[in-house]
């Protein structure tokens, strides 16, 4: 048993001086840690659920910085695609990229995360390891003109069951509605529907996009042109954003990721908020700070209905990994209470990627995911010395093992 000041079981109120046993790898009970119990004395602890990263791209992970997010989401992809091409010329740009997402899931233990959503073009297909966080990993797919669609497919059933072969949870990631035609929906539409795999797509993220797909012009269409996926003479046939929305809500579970401009498309919020039963949107307050000059629109998803996730998006954009500093960011904004982006980053989270089962909150029977905080202030409310800046990560446990961290047995 762990015994600590405060248990938050992500339900419910929190357990001031509560305990949480675990017997092989699962969650054996909660509750009152009774003095008579032999147990493991945290002190002044804050025991929590493992946090949930409901959106990342890990090959950015060995970064040292963002790019340059001059210029917004436009130029922003300018360098990401320059940086990427730099990458592939490598010798082996395979083993780089699966290094910098074994660095990113070292990272996110080491931040208190037991569960990543990752998008990945082309999966680093391994074994999951019990010493790193539980992974759903979306296959993205892109593809602009109906002679991609295959090329843009190829593989992607392979992927899918490679990842399911070593015990990896999948699903399918439709990039964007700039990047991804009405040719190449409907090829997904299918394999998503056949599959039943959850879904995860951008949306509006950018005023650029809503201009291309409004106009078919402006930043973000010269972006494309300039990169060889844009062609002038035959155009894409585009789909708007509540049209895609209606799509993703035909799966098992979706997430709308971004969502920054959503609020000015009325028919497309309405539908998010028509289908918020298979449907979430899953924010990234500091990549949508850094790249639009706002934080996510969370009061309007809020009264809409539609649960909020939250996630980093990753080093491409982020100075680092950890959901406790975009907890903080919604916080510190007043755009959420302490204990409304403590729940954006646990059970919301777990939702979103169709994890609700074994992440996200603390119950006898469920994986014995969490993570152990040593608050700066032991006398202050729970939510609140979890968020404290200056609150540490002690040790994360995922199925009753320490993945990072440490504490005195």
């Amino acid at each position: 048993m762990l015994r600590a000041r405060y248990v938050l079981p992500g339900h419910g109120r929190a357990i001031e001086n509560g305990g949480v046993s675990i017997r092989a790898g699962r969650i054996a009970a909660i509750g009152s840690g009774r003095p008579g119990t032999a147990a493991i004395d945290l002190g002044d602890a804050v025991i929590l659920p493992g946090l949930v990263n409901a959106h990342t791209h890990l090959e950015f992970s060995t970064l040292d910085r963002p790019f340059d997010a001059t210029g917004g989401l436009p130029a922003w992809i300018r360098r990401v695609v320059g940086w990427r091409r730099e990458r592939d010329a490598t010798e082996d740009p395979a083993a780089e990229k699966s290094a910098a997402i074994h660095a990113g899931l070292r990272e996110s233990a080491a931040s208190g995360v037991t569960t990543v959503g990752e998008i990945a073009t082309v999966p680093a297909v391994a074994a999951p390891a019990a010493a790193l966080p539980r992974l759903r990993v979306f296959r993205e797919v892109l593809g602009l003109s109906a002679a991609t669609v295959d090329v843009a497919t190829r593989g992607l059933g392979r992927d899918l069951d490679r990842l399911s072969a070593v015990g990896v949870a999948a699903g399918i990631s439709p990039h964007a509605p700039y990047s991804v035609a009405a040719p190449l929906a409907a090829r997904l539409a299918r394999e998503i529907r056949g599959r039943r795999l959850p879904v995860a797509m951008h949306l509006a993220e950018s005023l650029e996009e809503a201009e291309l797909l409004a106009t078919g012009g402006g930043p973000l269409r010269r972006v494309l042109e300039d990169l060889g996926a844009w062609r002038a003479d035959a155009p894409p046939r585009l789909l708007p954003v509540a049209e895609w929305i209606t799509r993703l809500a035909r799966a098992a579970r979706g997430i709308v990721v971004h969502g920054t401009h959503l609020p000015a498309d009325a028919d497309a919020l309405a539908r998010l908020a028509r289908h918020c039963d298979r449907l979430c949107v899953a924010v990234c307050p500091r990549t949508t700070r850094a790249l639009s000059g706002s934080l996510p629109p969370v009061a309007a998803f809020r009264v809409a209905g539609v649960r909020v996730a939250l996630g980093t998006d990753g080093r491409g954009s982020n100075p680092d990994l950890s959901i406790l500093a975009e907890c903080r960011t919604l916080v510190d904004a007043g755009l959420a209470s302490p204990a409304e982006a403590l729940a954006m980053a646990t059970v919301h989270g777990a939702w979103a990627l169709a994890l609700d089962r074994v992440a996200g909150r603390l119950a006898p029977g469920r994986p014995a995911d969490l993570v152990i905080l040593r608050p700066a202030n032991a006398h202050a409310a729970p939510h609140d010395a979890a968020l404290d800046p200056a609150t540490v990560v002690v040790a994360t446990f995922r199925a009753g093992r320490i993945i990072a961290g440490g504490i005195a047995s």
